[in-house]
């Protein structure tokens, strides 16, 4: 008959439930994982199956805590932290991309005509769902879902369980982070949103020389057809801004993970 004693059911318990915390908080966070459309069953089959993965791993550096302490459960929030930190950084980068998307489809005219979004389950413009959407395969493309995750498994050597969590430098690096998604949409939307800008220009000079054109029955199909035909010769053009959020994203997960 195998014995077990408490101390080492205890153990292999929390080997199981803390990276289980740490891996589900992040795949319910960052995108791709934790879109509307992925059904929660997986996301949480797929933390199980990468915790049982981690768990020999981890069980060789765990402190020793009981599991239903005070000490236990401050553990368990910052493991949870940690993960949603992961999840939250990525996800901006694709809010600085339907921020960007929007800005373009208010200055086209195309504001009203929303579609929900499958990432977050909003409302958005169509024109913004179609930027994710090529936004979502360029990170696909880029084995973005593939990096995240080797950053998660590793984070577990550089940041181990039971040691000093997410510091305030950290925390500030994210903030900071936070303002670098408004400056990243600037640099997405400014091409289109500068020629769109010319086109106006262009209405107003047509209405003050013949002010008995309809300018609104003229400008607005035309507006929205010259945005449709400056979105298709500036969508080359995001690509390098897009995949330099990608890459700031990642150096600064690893920044914030110890990691090098």
């Amino acid at each position: 008959m195998i014995a077990v004693t408490s101390m080492e059911l205890n153990t292999w318990m929390v080997a199981f439930l803390w990276p289980f915390l740490r891996i589900g908080a992040m795949f319910s966070a960052a995108p791709v994982f934790g879109a509307r459309m992925v059904p929660v069953k997986v996301r949480a089959a797929l933390a199980l199956v990468m915790s049982l993965m981690m768990a020999p791993v981890v069980v060789q550096d765990l402190p020793v805590i009981e599991l239903f302490s005070a000490e236990g459960l401050m553990v368990a929030v910052q493991q949870i932290l940690i993960g949603l930190a992961m999840g939250f950084t990525l996800q901006l980068v694709f809010s600085a991309i339907v921020i960007a998307a929007q800005s373009i489809a208010m200055s086209m005219g195309l504001g009203f005509a929303n579609a929900v979004d499958p990432q977050n389950g909003v409302q958005v413009p169509v024109v913004a769902q179609y930027y994710l959407t090529l936004a979502t395969l360029m990170f696909l493309a880029l084995n973005g879902h593939l990096i995240l995750v080797q950053i998660l498994v590793d984070s577990f050597q550089s940041l181990p369980i039971g040691q000093a969590g997410l510091t305030s430098a950290d925390i500030w690096a994210l903030v900071g982070w936070g303002g670098r998604m408004f400056a990243g949409a600037v640099a997405i939307a400014l091409t289109a949103m500068a020629s769109l800008l010319l086109v106006n220009l262009a209405f107003g000079v047509m209405s003050r020389a013949a002010p008995q054109l309809n300018i609104f029955g003229v400008g607005f199909p035309v507006m929205m057809l010259t945005g449709f035909v400056i979105i298709m010769l500036s969508v080359p053009g995001m690509t390098p801004h897009v995949s330099n959020l990608m890459q700031d994203a990642f150096l600064l997960l690893q920044t914030m993970l110890g990691g090098s």
